[in-house]
């Protein structure tokens, strides 16, 4: 009987070795488990990580380099056409830090209505078509042609431009759609000054003369709320007409001048 039970015991022997071999199997799963969540967990923080440089260089473009901005009015035309989206150059004018900036619940989260010129690349010149902060309402962005640039004296004599004494060349890239001449002490859009643009301020004016609200009614635009120069249509709505002719095709890509 003891023989026949030590055999008993002999033979759970290899019951016991079989039940201790499953637990590295049990062990197995469970470390192929834990793995799993690791790369479940890598590959989430892969994407988060990209978003937020994809996020942090959008911002950084858009503050430092360049800017996309519509056209919504038509106080440009011909030069630019309501619906035209347009590529503004943070560089043209030298790289700019933002100053006296404002969080806020929108995209960007970051305001700024200033901006200080770290490096100098040129000042702006009479022609180039500038966005800014509209003095009367900082929380918007106008753009207009410079006309008068410090020190320029600027006057408007029945509708015709006078820059120190001398008729501004305009025909090629504005257009005046009203014949009728307001007198100046009535209305100053045809007939204005002589003024003198003051230092580190510019004279804008809208291609659009007749329909424009430029300089000639609210003053100057200080170089340090100047946002940028436009120089590229990139894409153009119409919206208008037959379906075909909703988007301009002809003015993609064409430089602004």
């Amino acid at each position: 009987m003891s023989a026949d039970r030590d055999q008993t015991d002999a033979d759970k022997v290899p019951g016991s070795s079989g039940t201790r071999q499953e637990a590295p199997l049990s062990g197995a799963k469970m470390s192929g488990h834990s793995a799993d969540q690791t790369g479940h967990k890598s590959v989430i923080r892969e994407y988060a990580e990209a978003i937020i440089v994809a996020v942090v260089l959008a911002f950084a473009i858009r503050v430092f380099v360049v800017q996309a901005f519509k056209i919504p009015s038509g106080s440009m035309i011909p030069t630019l056409l309501i619906g035209d989206h347009i590529l503004v150059s943070k560089l043209s004018y030298g790289m700019q830090w933002p100053t006296d900036c404002e969080l806020q619940w929108n995209v960007p989260p970051v305001n700024c209505y200033t901006s200080t010129t770290l490096i100098e690349f040129g000042k702006p010149q009479r022609g180039d078509i500038i966005v800014f902060r509209f003095p009367e309402d900082e929380e918007k962005d106008f753009i207009k042609r410079i006309v008068g640039t410090p020190g320029d004296t600027v006057e408007v004599r029945n509708k015709v431009v006078f820059v120190n004494g001398q008729p501004l060349d305009d025909k090629a890239f504005t257009q005046r759609i009203d014949p009728g001449i307001i007198d100046g002490t009535i209305n100053p859009r045809d007939n204005f000054g002589p003024v003198t643009v003051p230092e580190e301020s510019y004279f804008v004016m809208g291609d659009n003369r007749d329909q424009s609200l430029d300089s000639r009614f609210w003053g100057y635009v200080r170089e340090e709320k100047i946002r940028g120069k436009a120089f590229r249509i990139y894409w153009s709505w119409s919206g208008q007409g037959a379906w075909a002719d909703w988007v301009r095709w002809d003015r993609f890509g064409k430089a602004i001048q």
